[in-house]
């Protein structure tokens, strides 16, 4: 590496750490994917072997160049060309899901054709063309296909395999969104042969180039000795008003205003961090920050005995206690505790899966890959993981049950799992225990059983608590099964502010039901969350309401009274709620502009606050000393996980 100068760390290939480098002879941004053979498999070393392999055979202007590759550290580092202006799946994610117009789509379209055509002659397959390896150059002009970490040489004419079951269900099955008939006849013709479910009737690559439509947008490339010169087509995204992917957080004096120092070690086009991770409770009586493994992490998951998070780049992260005997021991005489120290770690056996949503049970946890596939892993007691037995797993697993739906959305209860499909199908798995999976009994299940729901409800997003579950439908109302006890799921029948008689009293639904309790069975519902005995919904309008026990005064009413009618959160006119998460006996609410409320039992740092319990909501402060977004929040028993990104003027940096 001594001729290179590593800049920051940009992302988690198949295998291994990107980082963003300079080549130090030219001054040249390089990438250099490090890849650490030594504690691969035999596969996955042969895989990487592959990788460079393929790019020395490949020189075309629309695939990343390669530029050499040597060994450091029993680790093997491949560079290659950068491509600042990204991905082609995050130029799109930027548009906010708009349609792009036809002529940028043949734009990019053809500029594939002519990449994958060099590819083809040189009898290389690439087996995993997706917009996530589909880059762009600085100005968002020319197309660079990368990732060539499990494509095939073909040594003959034999057909290629991949081992992508899940992928090759959906192209077996053949189903997909409507073509917009905003576009052509031709491109929507074009489209649907290529996804023909009879591969014979597919056109073969030199036909599709053929296709007058695509000779109109080639002959617009104009080429130069292997250097393609392009015309925009769309107005460049940098000139666009930016889309706010979420709420800003509180303007707080930066250290810049301050007089301190921004940013690490000064050097330009290396932004500070940005992202940071706090966890409270379990006797962590304010807010501490976990270590992050320079990433940035989207979404965090607790369960009783694991804390994980996904980051921008789609890894695993978890966060687990050290050893016992490994932490710092106290002076002779000391009276305060020292923090709970904890190790942050990549989860190991990820190669080539890209994760974008997480769950934690009790023992156990699962999550979604960016391709709709679900894995567990951990404990197999109660059939959690859904593989169809009740053995432990230590790596993530596929549920095989499940290859063929594209998963979108997953939670997990202490024993239990609902997950969502793209088609809006309910599947749920694990202790059936009070009727919480929803199925009509309490008959417990160890691999996914669909669950009936009725035509007029459609499923937007799960809930797991203890014992119970909710489902928020796409018209913002609630359905819940499983206990009700004291109310908490909403179940009893309130028409007013009384008391429910007896008999308007539920304490099981072994089949998911509608709330009935006013008023929140006539509020439209933004989010919602189950604790153990009390649960929180946020309408739409931004108000909060609670219901279930109060014992600890959890429901934020200022007292322990207990009454099975929902309460109006008071203390929180002023904030607008947008998340809300429920432990064991208190409540968390995370305002639009980054305010952290709690309240309830305040016992070994639930409320991350030193004082006691608070029957009304209260501000926890974070170290953070700028603009902060709240990104995902999760409470699991007495504990707390909260992700936060910088935003304003150390955003701005970047």
């Amino acid at each position: 590496m001594e001729k290179y100068e590593r800049l920051r760390v940009v992302g988690r290939g198949a295998f291994g750490i990107v980082h963003l480098c300079l080549r130090k002879a030219d001054q040249k941004l390089v990438i250099i994917k490090q890849i650490p053979v030594e504690q691969m498999s035999k596969d996955e070393r042969l895989a990487a072997q592959n990788e460079c392999q393929v790019l020395k055979l490949l020189n075309h202007p629309n695939i990343i160049e390669y530029y050499e590759n040597f060994l450091e550290d029993k680790a093997l580092m491949i560079v290659m060309e950068y491509a600042p202006g990204g991905t082609l799946a995050q130029y799109i994610q930027k548009r906010c899901n708009s349609l792009l117009d036809e002529d940028t789509i043949l734009h990019f379209f053809v500029q594939i054709l002519l990449a994958l055509h060099h590819v083809h002659t040189k009898l290389i397959l690439h087996r995993d063309l997706k917009t996530q390896n589909i880059l762009l150059d600085k100005h968002q002009i020319i197309v660079k296909i990368g990732d060539f970490g499990i494509s095939k040489i073909l040594s003959s004419k034999s057909k290629a395999y991949t081992n992508l079951p899940a992928l090759v269900l959906k192209i077996m099955s053949g189903t997909f969104a409507p073509i917009s008939d905003r576009y052509s006849p031709d491109l929507r013709l074009l489209i649907l042969s290529m996804l023909n479910l009879d591969p014979s009737k597919r056109p073969q690559l030199n036909e599709i180039m053929a296709q007058p439509i695509c000779i109109r947008a080639l002959l617009n490339l104009y080429t130069d000795l292997g250097s393609v010169k392009m015309r925009r087509v769309e107005k460049p995204l940098a000139a666009m008003s930016p889309v706010s992917h979420g709420r800003v957080g509180r303007r707080v004096p930066s250290a810049r205003s301050r007089g301190g120092h921004v940013g690490s070690a000064g050097k330009p086009g290396v932004p500070p961090s940005l992202s940071s991770v706090y966890t409270w409770g379990s006797g962590i009586t304010s807010p501490l920050r976990l270590p992050m493994l320079n990433t940035e992490v989207v979404q965090v998951s607790a369960g009783r005995t694991q804390k994980a998070g996904v980051t921008k780049s789609g890894r695993l992260i978890m966060w687990e206690a050290p050893p016992v005997g490994a932490g710092f021991t106290s002076l002779p005489g000391s009276i305060d505790q020292m923090q709970p120290q904890f190790i942050s770690r990549f989860l190991e056996g990820q190669s080539g899966v890209t994760i974008k949503h997480v769950s934690c049970g009790d023992l156990f946890t699962a999550c979604l890959t960016d391709r709709g596939i679900l894995m567990t892993f951990g404990s197999g007691s109660n059939g959690c993981l859904g593989h169809g037995n009740f053995n432990d797993v230590t790596q993530p697993k596929i549920v095989e049950a499940l290859l063929g739906y594209e998963m979108v959305q997953l939670a997990c209860g202490a024993s239990h799992v609902l997950a969502i499909t793209n088609e809006r199908e309910v599947f749920a798995w694990g202790r059936g225990d009070n009727g919480r999976l929803g199925l009509g009994s309490q008959e417990s299940h160890n691999a996914p059983q669909q669950v009936t729901l009725s035509a007029d409800y459609e499923a937007q997003r799960v809930l797991c608590g203890i014992d119970s579950s909710m489902i928020l439908t796409g018209n913002h109302q609630i359905l819940a099964c499983g206990s009700n006890r004291f109310n908490k799921l909403g179940l009893d029948k309130i028409s007013g502010n009384c008391e429910p008689s007896q008999e308007d009293q539920v304490e099981e639904a072994y089949t998911f039901t509608a709330i009935q309790s006013a008023p929140i069975n006539q509020e439209a519902i933004l989010c919602a969350d189950v604790g153990t005995a009390h649960s929180a919904t946020v309408t739409v309008s931004g108000c909060c309401y609670t219901f279930g026990s109060n014992q600890h005064g959890q429901l934020g009413t200022n007292s322990h009274q207990s009454s099975r009618v929902p309460y109006l959160v008071r203390g929180l006119e002023r904030i607008k709620v947008v998340m809300i998460a429920c432990g064991d006996a208190f409540t968390v609410a995370i305002g639009a502009e980054g305010e952290i409320c709690t309240w309830g039992k305040g016992a070994r740092g639930r409320l991350g606050r030193k004082d006691e319990s608070a029957g009304m909501p209260k501000l926890v402060q974070l170290e953070e000393s700028h603009a902060y977004l709240v990104m995902s929040v999760a409470c699991c028993h007495g504990n707390t996980l909260l992700a936060v990104k910088s935003t304003g003027e150390e955003a701005a940096l970047q």
